[in-house]
């Protein structure tokens, strides 16, 4: 998780309440399974997913991948019909909203989609933002559409009722975020799974409850060499190239800029030049912009560049089951003043280490069609999976 910087001493009692909780499901269910637990063979493909899901960069690993198993087994997910085609339906995916047209996607091509709700462990509520935003010209305007659409089913359908909304999750990518779901009954935004591009503290995202969503920009501008794991290519400290739509960004520029080991370029093109640094630096930098997260993150686990997180109060994808410090370096938005020095302590061992940990996470954050097993897409359900037995 990044730095917490308000009131840390409550923030810090809810965040060891909350992560006991989700390690205590994860018990139980890894418990359930192993009573019940089949004979693997190697041709089942169970030694290789076991070499795949290990190492330090997870949490358990094992547990993880137990309770992976009975994710796949058992849930279930009904998509309520959509209002309207035009705001659910994508044919292609392109852009910075590239996450939520993958789900969208992926949840159509996938086996965990029932059309009997009495099976169901989840709800999913299919109305797309970025779809939305398309046909209409105001956040209000999307805000009331949506707040329409979810009380149409809450009238229509008996299953909102039975749990108040806590299994029902609606995704977005798009900047309103949280806000899409303002204009619906005060129970909506209080129980519904929000899970979003740019989880924020401070902005109504509820850690326990809501899902952190990875932002990628598609397509990739360029495919990464042959030599994209070979650190002796990797010959620049850190590396940062964007523009200045933040505080921390203009900062930053501001220091070092003009420094000889850190490359911090103020400008706008991906062109080529720009994307080799991605795969030619130790360390990529990847500071709030005008949202609280950067497509950057994405973007460097894919090059296998460590990742440099500057953003408080963001709240990491799959935490719950990554440990981002052993594949990361997370900072507070004030260490920009010592961002060398702190970069140069860990170049050593403890960069190569973070680069062997971020190899074995890079498929975690990869979104394909149709779907593959432990991809984004199955890491995002799984983040669902967890939040299915928790009192909202």
């Amino acid at each position: 998780m990044a730095a917490l910087t308000v009131y840390p001493t409550v923030r810090a009692y809810f965040a060891c309440s909350i992560t006991l909780s989700l390690m205590m499901i994860i018990i139980y269910n890894f418990m359930t399974y192993y009573s019940n637990k089949p004979s693997y063979t190697i041709s089942d493909g169970y030694t290789a997913v076991a070499e795949e899901i290990s190492g330090e960069a997870y949490h358990w690993a094992e547990g993880f991948r137990m309770d992976y198993a009975q994710m796949e087994r058992k849930l279930k997910i009904y998509a309520y019909p959509a209002a309207d085609q035009r705001y659910s339906n994508y044919q292609t995916i392109t852009g910075k909203y590239a996450s939520e047209g993958y789900f969208f996607k992926n949840i159509r091509e996938s086996s965990f989609l029932t059309h009997d709700p009495e099976l169901a462990h989840l709800f999913f509520i299919p109305i797309s933002s970025h779809k939305l935003h398309q046909k209409v010209s105001s956040y209000d305007e999307m805000a009331a559409i949506i707040g329409e659409y979810i009380q149409r089913l809450i009238i229509k359908y008996p299953y909102w009722n039975r749990s108040l909304g806590a299994d029902h999750f609606f995704l977005t990518c798009h900047e309103i975020d949280t806000r899409a779901t303002e204009r619906a009954p005060l129970l909506v935004v209080k129980n519904l799974i929000h899970v979003v591009c740019s989880p924020t503290y401070n902005s109504g995202f509820v850690p326990h409850k809501d899902v952190s969503l990875p932002l990628i920009n598609m397509p990739f501008t360029k495919q990464p060499p042959s030599t994209v794991n070979d650190l002796q290519n990797r010959t620049i400290l850190g590396y940062w190239a964007g523009v200045c739509n933040s505080e921390i960004r203009e900062r930053m520029v501001k220091l070092w800029s003009e420094d000889l080991e850190l490359e911090i370029q103020n400008e706008t093109a991906y062109n080529h030049a720009r994307m080799t640094k991605f795969y030619t630096s130790k360390f990529c930098i990847c500071p709030a912009g005008s949202r609280i997260t950067s497509n950057r993150i994405i973007m460097a686990i894919r090059y296998g560049c460590v990742p440099v997180i500057m953003s408080d109060y963001y709240e990491l994808p799959f935490k719950d089951v990554l440990d981002w410090r052993k594949f990361s370096v997370i900072l507070r938005e004030r260490d920009v003043y010592n961002l060398k020095s702190i970069l140069k302590a860990k170049a050593g061992a403890e960069f190569r280490m973070l680069h062997t940990n971020l190899l074995k996470v890079q498929k975690r954050f990869e979104w394909n069609t149709p779907p593959v097993k432990y991809d984004a897409f199955h890491m995002v359900l799984y983040d669902l999976w967890l939040r299915r037995f928790v009192i909202k």
